[in-house]
């Protein structure tokens, strides 16, 4: 952790729980169509076409990756904490599935938490990897209002798409996906920074006013970090890989522009432009859920077979002890700036720290709804 000026560095207060918030995913086949039922909500889907939709979780049987992912990353924070003496309990709650984001909100108040840390599963600025989760919270604060219990404040943690602990294992993995390919091709092999596609619209609107335009604060922070592991690559081996950030699991109407190229696209040009091999580098990723493994690894990987494309896929951060220690310095971080200290904030690249409270016109809604933790938050 980088130096701060606070005397106390692990103490957490004044929070007294963290909450780990993630999408959620169906753990068995009855879970699917229900599953997507809560995705999809409010967009008027039939149940038979939910059911074609889902054909992807029905090929692992039902079941996604997530939740179990989630249950690792929960252990690997609590062992981490308890390692470094920091005293802070850790809950877990989803957007659309079990464990849900009110049910854990609720028994966090019945246990008596009033200061609430969040952090998401999702490290860049977007509508639905940050304003989407503060409008969930939102809800989820109106409910327990209703119910009549004491609201927790909710802060959620900073955007950690530039920390070291986010970055480091992500080279790692690239650093052993190609020397998992065959010597021959290995040095001519193109990286291909992938990351969920986005409608246009929703990437040039998102981040703060100020970054708006062009891609806005999602591609300009992709873009940022590709260009911290394509450097550490080419120190670490010598190698100037070529790379480009490309896009997957697009799932809007087709006359509504989003962004591209396609991953599988991005291959066939590759391959079609003589390049010997390819490594996928998941940048968007916390972890190996549905769109990677069904995206990356089945789709796209019949795409480069297809082709004739030597390809490797390489990790995702998931439950890294160094991304563990990476939450706990956000944690500690934000705890020290709400007590006045003056902290500095560990990034990496040329964008700097993200902003702790998120101001107002950042990753607009699609619609107008409330949503917490931010500077036009209804729940101070």
């Amino acid at each position: 952790m980088a130096e701060q000026l606070d005397p106390a560095p692990c103490d957490p207060a004044p929070y007294d729980a963290l909450l780990l918030l993630s999408f959620g995913g169906p753990e068995g086949p009855d879970d699917v169509v229900p599953f997507l039922e809560n995705v999809t909500r409010g967009r008027g889907i039939p149940k038979e076409r939910l059911k074609e939709v889902g054909r992807h979780y029905f090929l692992f049987g039902g079941v996604s990756p997530i939740n179990d992912q989630n249950r690792a990353l929960l252990e690997a924070l609590r062992k981490d904490f308890t390692g470094a003496g920091l005293e802070l309990p850790v809950y877990w709650g989803n957007r659309n599935w079990t464990p849900y984001l009110t049910d854990t909100l609720r028994e966090m108040v019945l246990d008596g938490r009033r200061r609430v840390a969040v952090l998401a599963t999702s490290a860049y600025a977007s509508y639905s990897g940050c304003r989407q989760y503060r409008e969930n919270l939102a809800d989820a604060l109106s409910v327990l209002e209703a119910e009549g219990l004491p609201l927790p404040r909710v802060d959620k943690l900073r955007h950690y798409f530039n920390h070291p602990g986010f970055v480091g294992p992500m080279v790692e993995g690239v650093l052993k996906s190609l020397a998992d390919l065959p010597a021959e091709v290995r040095a001519g092999a193109h990286l291909a920074f992938t990351t969920h596609s986005i409608p246009d619209a929703a990437a040039d609107a998102s981040g703060p006013v100020a970054e708006h335009g062009e891609g806005g604060a999602y591609v300009k922070q992709h873009l940022d970090v590709a260009r911290l592991i394509a450097r550490a690559v080419r120190e670490e081996t010598g190698t100037e890989h070529p790379w480009q950030l490309v896009y997957q699991s697009r799932s809007g109407a087709p006359h509504i522009p989003w962004l591209e190229p396609d991953i599988c696209d991005h291959l066939e040009a590759l391959h079609g432009a003589g390049v010997p091999a390819v490594v996928m580098v998941p940048i968007g990723f916390v972890s190996d859920h549905m769109e990677v493994l069904y995206d990356l690894d089945t789709e796209a990987a019949a795409k480069a077979a297809e082709q004739g494309l030597p390809v490797r896929r390489s990790a995702t951060v998931g439950a890294d002890p160094r991304f563990a220690a990476a939450v706990r310095e956000l944690v500690l971080e934000r705890a020290a700036t709400e007590r006045g200290a003056v902290v500095e904030r560990c990034a990496l690249g040329a964008l700097g720290p993200s902003h702790d409270l998120c101001p107002i016109g950042c990753c607009p809604a699609r619609s107008e709804r409330p949503a917490a933790a931010g500077a036009d938050s209804p729940y101070a």
